[in-house]
């Protein structure tokens, strides 16, 4: 008998972009941030909401950068608040200190 065949696949992680400092990671390493079916943006720690996301990483410095540019704004096709604006980095800086 000949040896058998492994045919063992590696599992694919998948990546997205961070929208502030355009570097790739793994999903799980970058933030969510939704728009909700019902138009809300919110940040989504879990990554599990229902909606369309955007992805930047666990650094307010990103924050700031993907929303002096306007990319999270072009990614979820709407014109976010500055108070969402506002309320996200408190978010996040409150997260980053946890």
């Amino acid at each position: 008998m000949g040896q058998k065949e492994q045919n063992v696949r590696q599992k694919k992680i998948p990546e997205r972009q961070c929208l502030g400092c355009n570097q790739h990671k793994p999903k799980k390493e970058l933030l969510r941030v939704l728009r909700t079916p019902e138009g809300e943006i919110l940040l989504d720690f879990t990554g599990k909401r229902s909606g369309r996301g955007a992805y930047i990483c666990y650094d307010s410095k990103c924050l700031k950068q993907a929303r002096k540019s306007k990319r999270i704004d072009r990614s979820l096709g709407v014109d976010i608040p500055e108070e969402i604006y506002d309320k996200m980095e408190s978010e996040l800086i409150d997260y980053e200190r946890a």
